[in-house]
């Protein structure tokens, strides 16, 4: 059986995308991860399944490239915005997300941030504006749910951490039970240039959870840019620079978070399953 497919990517975050609204896919752990594989499959960091849906326009399923399905992803999610077009609803396990899309970029609404231990969640009762725990130099991270969870760590020099090898520790340390995506990130000296004006400026890292590295994640972005606002006294918006290029990303409490950036169609494919 032949399944078409749209390769897309944003800010080098790569997606393979099927269209299943009319004709059911079936996928499981197992074929989310040979499709994904490099080497072997078509290769991406993500596997998209567009469904039918009852609350949004679509439905979006979402498998990490070790096949564990993921409740949300922002870099995703602008390419599904791009690839639908216009303004949408996307239905996802993390929550309804509102897409609008502009000429070869999106702007996705990801909804409110969660704080509360049991959201994000954590093991057991902590602070998760300062939680008191550490892996060496990754001390007393925040912890935020952006649709998945995160915790963001605020260094001097975020470049010079192995998130290689700390990545993987943190993410599947016992403290959180459905794992965690690790960000590092630190603020850009004199800021950045968002929309021609000088405004905070992050650069930024992202472990991924059941993804590893890779160059752009959309809600680690967002994560980052709420704990900035949140805890350190930035003013919105936010620009985040990532490996793959610059998210913006606005966000005031009480509100919901919208990130703007890039989305890129790389080619349609066909692939025997």
């Amino acid at each position: 059986m032949k399944r078409r497919f749209e390769k897309m990517h944003g800010l080098g975050n790569d997606f393979v995308i099927f269209d299943a609204r009319e004709a059911p896919l079936e996928m499981d752990e197992a074929r989310a991860r040979a499709l994904a594989d490099r080497r072997t499959g078509i290769g991406c960091d993500q596997l998209i399944v567009l469904e039918p849906s009852d609350a949004a326009d679509v439905r979006m399923r979402i498998w990490n490239s070790d096949g564990g399905e993921v409740e949300a992803c922002g870099n995703a999610s602008r390419c599904v915005a791009l690839l639908l077009g216009g303004e949408t609803t996307i239905e996802t396990a993390g929550g309804l997300i509102q897409g609008s899309a502009h000429d070869a970029s999106a702007t996705v609404d990801m909804g409110e941030p969660r704080f509360g231990w049991d959201e994000v969640p954590i093991a057991y009762p902590m602070d998760t504006a300062e939680m008191p725990v550490g892996w060496e130099e990754l001390q007393r991270p925040h912890a935020v749910r952006v649709g998945n969870s995160h915790v963001v760590f605020f260094l001097e020099d975020a470049s010079g951490v192995d998130l290689a090898r700390l990545g993987p520790v943190v993410e599947n340390d016992p403290l959180f039970p459905e794992r965690i995506n690790v960000n590092v990130a630190e603020f850009r000296a004199g800021g950045m240039l968002v929309d021609g004006v000088r405004r905070t400026g992050i650069d930024l890292r992202v472990w991924e959870r059941g993804a590893g590295l890779t160059q752009a994640c959309g809600t680690g972005a967002c994560a980052t840019a709420v704990a900035a606002i949140k805890y350190h006294g930035k003013s919105s918006p936010v620009g985040v620079c990532l490996p793959g290029g610059m998210l913006v990303i606005h966000w005031q409490p009480g509100e919901t978070i919208r990130m703007t950036g890039p989305a890129t169609h790389v080619f349609s494919g066909e692939v025997e399953l």
